[in-house]
């Protein structure tokens, strides 16, 4: 503890490394528990892979993966506001890429586009059939574009 201009000023603790691990199927309602808790519209679905990054048990982030035509879509990846720009992102995207060689899909907002491809992600403008008529739709009412690794 330090004093300084009438104000005491306590050591910052300081921060632990984050862990990032694949979530046990039967721990998933923690994953929804943590989008509820930052008022975030992901849900997780049965069947998905979901990864996480812990500080302690605390989860700071959150990514899942869908089987999909022959690999993974990326659905969804959010982390706590918080957290951000400490390289959680780019922390679950490399754990889980590691363990899925085959292919892996996502769409994105243009703008997120260079963040992706820092990451082994590239332009897609065929993805696989059932992607593609999705991407369709939602293309209706947002800007996003297609991405794909490996």
């Amino acid at each position: 503890m330090r004093w300084f201009n009438g104000a005491l000023f306590l050591p910052l603790k300081p921060m632990t490394a984050p862990h990032f691990r694949r979530l046990p199927p039967p721990l998933r309602p923690l994953a929804d528990k943590f989008y509820r808790s930052h008022r975030s519209p992901m849900r997780s679905q049965a069947g998905d892979e979901l990864w996480v990054a812990q500080r302690g048990s605390e989860i700071i982030a959150a990514l899942s993966l869908r089987p999909v035509a022959d690999g993974q879509w990326l659905t969804g990846l959010f982390v706590a506001p918080g957290q951000r720009g400490q390289g959680l992102a780019a922390g679950l995207l490399r754990c889980s890429l590691a363990e899925h060689p085959e292919s892996v899909w996502l769409f994105c907002h243009p703008d997120l586009g260079p963040f992706y491809r820092r990451l082994g992600f590239d332009d897609c403008p065929s993805p696989p059939q059932t992607l593609a008529e999705r991407l369709a739709r939602y293309q209706r009412s947002k800007s996003l574009i297609a991405l794909r690794a490996h």
